[in-house]
């Protein structure tokens, strides 16, 4: 059968046209940013501008690491986008399981507040989070970011776990309490390794969320050595205020989305997988 797919969609041009127009707007951006990375001040600034370099440059990687502590950027967001990440997992799966499987009293209700609370735009959070950090003193913390990252994933990651542990027969689940398991252990041991793929996909969303968010990291963050990529890169500042660093911009950009893409590209099996699962039931 697969084979018999491959081989009408192999006679059907307009797919392959439409397939790859759509991968060309899709890297397009990105494609363009390498490109102005690469090249020197003078093509980068010519009129009309040069689409493809005519001499390759490395000197705007260089100047992000001698003259800015950009390593530390990437060790900062890094971090946060971690720990936030394995906070996520570690309270949103057990969660997640309890939704799907034990009997508790107004499941639905908390089921729509989750809901609710992932349509809900977490910038509106923003004067709110602000105040408290300011009155508990979280102020260029790390937790400043971690905290409000994982609360903020953590509705993501209950639906999309939820949505796997319904999936999973129950009779594994009844044969390991005959066995003697108790419900965290059996959790641990039996249910959650038959869930990679959703831990997989809630952690690399969760991972790019935090990779990528900015307005909580420039306003909690003001420390120079505790900033996160995002701002960092923002803030990239010239001699003078007439010039726009757009090489050292663009080799920011390049160098904080290669680590997504990586990850993306290793796990976009189980990304799908874990997204689809429990659209099919039965």
């Amino acid at each position: 059968m697969k084979i018999k797919k491959l081989e009408n969609m192999f006679e059907n041009p307009i797919l392959w046209v439409c397939v790859a127009l759509v991968v060309i707007f899709c890297l397009s951006p990105i494609l363009w940013q390498f490109l102005t990375s690469i090249k020197v001040n003078q093509e980068i600034s010519a009129v009309p501008n040069v689409y493809f370099p005519t001499r390759i440059t490395l000197k705007h990687y260089s100047e992000l690491f001698s003259r800015r502590p950009f390593l530390f950027y990437i060790l900062n967001s890094a971090l946060v986008s971690i720990l936030s990440t394995l906070l996520c997992l570690a309270i949103g799966s057990p969660a997640a399981y309890s939704l799907a499987r034990l009997r508790l009293p107004g499941k639905q209700i908390i089921l729509t507040s989750v809901l609710i609370i992932t349509l809900f735009p977490y910038v509106l959070l923003f004067l709110g989070l602000l105040e408290i950090i300011r009155a508990i003193g979280l102020g260029n913390n790390y937790l400043a970011l971690i905290i409000p990252y994982t609360a903020i994933n953590l509705p993501l990651t209950i639906l999309v776990m939820r949505s796997f542990f319904q999936q999973l027969p129950k009779d594994l689940e009844d044969a390991a309490k005959v066995d003697g398991y108790k419900t965290i252990p059996m959790l641990l041991n039996i249910v959650l390794p038959m869930t990679i793929p959703a831990l997989i996909t809630t952690g690399i969303l969760t991972f790019i969320f935090a990779w990528n968010e900015y307005i909580f990291a420039l306003t909690f963050i003001t420390r120079e050595s505790m900033k996160t990529i995002p701002v960092a890169t923002a803030q990239l500042g010239s001699t003078t205020v007439f010039e726009i660093p757009y090489g050292a911009i663009a080799a920011a950009t390049v160098l904080g989305t290669f680590p997504l893409v990586v990850l993306v590209l290793l796990f976009q099996r189980r990304i799908v997988q874990g997204l689809t699962a429990g659209a099919v039931k039965g």
